[in-house]
């Protein structure tokens, strides 16, 4: 089962953490992918194919939305959440990994986006690179890779929850550039050198260090930041990919721990974010954000599990200064604010069908005024309500 590398870190290639029986370090997923089904490709050898096809139902209260009849402005509507075709080889040299089709981003305290207009961010094929495996312990990756920072994975079926939470929302998703691995004993690392939030500028290094205590117990540190200026003389011009001006010059940080035993998984974690001054696009003075997660999983039967998640986003700086636009881009919430959230996720999978449900509740606290846009533009609180359901293939 390969598929849970697609948006998200892995800090050795699949075939390498096989090969060593080595638990990969990658986050808890409530739904579990089938093997690939194999074909022989000639000279390229065995590859493995799968697919995630998938739509999701929702009613929302506040919607962020302005304009009349987008996903962002509706309380109820449906969207495609993933159409997805993955392949993948996986053993010798050479690998690849390629993953084409539909997919959308549905996020905690931020407007639903079509799957049309997702695929403009990153394209039909959002992932796709090369990897030379030399050794079992060492790889390199070339091409459009998942992102080393976070806890949480990029496509929906990837994740304990449906949603991606207020952390996930301020992280990169995808990067072009260039990424070494290497593992030795319970310890594992990777290092990045690529365009950071899709900026197509590549002057951002991020890493990675996960250190598997046993089997039930790993520490992860990641890391990621700018040797040069993406964004600090000009407004962002590189695609609606990027999150906001000036995100591409930030600092980030963080720290998960991962307790998987049983039926139980348990990943709570902590991260920091700072985006510096920039006055070349008017953002004169700088700001952080910082918070923290706790996601959780318990399986009652193989077929039946209930998922959870806490979260506190927390925004520094000080408002009035006329550049919240750039703290409510990067984090959905202006300066000097703070959020809290709370997610739960009962989810039924049996063969390569899947069921969940979702409710989800954001309380915000903004000082300007600003927030969840709601009947008078001034709320402070969204409560969601989905359904996701659909077939691993």
């Amino acid at each position: 089962m390969f598929a849970k590398r697609s948006l998200k870190k892995s800090t050795v290639p699949l075939a390498v953490g096989l090969a060593l029986g080595m638990a990969l370090p990658v986050s808890a997923s409530a739904l579990t992918l089938p093997s690939p089904y194999m074909v022989s490709a000639g000279p390229l050898g065995q590859i493995g194919v799968q697919g995630v096809v998938s739509g999701l139902g929702f009613y929302q209260d506040n919607p962020q939305g302005t304009v009349a009849g987008t996903l962002a402005s509706k309380h109820v509507g449906a969207n495609i959440s993933n159409g997805l075709v993955i392949v993948q080889k996986s053993s010798g040299l050479v690998q690849f990994t390629l993953e084409a089709g539909a997919y959308s981003f549905p996020t905690l305290a931020s407007g639903f986006t079509s799957a049309s207009q997702t695929i403009n961010d990153f394209g039909a094929l959002p992932v796709a690179y090369v990897t030379l495996a030399p050794s079992k312990a060492f790889s390199v990756e070339i091409g459009k890779l998942p992102t080393l920072i976070g806890a949480e994975d990029g496509f929906t079926f990837q994740n304990l929850n449906i949603e991606r939470g207020l952390l996930w929302d301020v992280e990169p998703i995808v990067s072009r550039g260039v990424q070494a691995n290497y593992s030795m004993g319970p310890l594992s690392a990777s290092l990045s050198w690529n365009d950071g939030y899709y900026s197509n500028r590549y002057n951002t290094v991020s890493g990675d260090l996960t250190w598997t205590i046993d089997g039930s117990n790993s520490l992860e540190f990641y890391a990621s930041g700018n040797l040069g200026k993406a964004g600090g003389s000009t407004n962002n011009t590189y695609g609606a990919a990027n999150i906001a001006d000036g995100a591409d010059d930030s600092t980030i940080y963080g720290l998960i721990y991962t307790y998987n035993h049983g039926p139980l998984t348990i990943e709570p974690y902590l991260q920091y974010m700072r985006t510096p001054a920039q006055p070349g696009i008017d953002l004169n003075h700088g700001f952080s954000n910082y918070g923290g997660a706790v996601l959780a999983s318990y399986s009652f039967t193989p077929t039946f599990s209930l998922t959870g998640r806490v979260e506190y986003l927390g925004v520094s700086g000080h408002p009035g200064l006329g550049q919240e636009s750039y703290a409510s881009g990067v984090t959905d919430l202006p300066e000097d604010s703070h959020a809290w959230s709370v997610t739960l996720t009962p989810t039924y999978q049996a063969g390569d069908f899947f069921l969940r449900g979702e409710l989800s509740y954001v309380t915000a606290s903004c000082p300007t005024g600003l927030g969840f846009s709601g009947a008078t533009g001034q709320g402070t609180t969204q409560l969601r309500g989905l359904i996701e359901t659909g077939f691993l293939l």
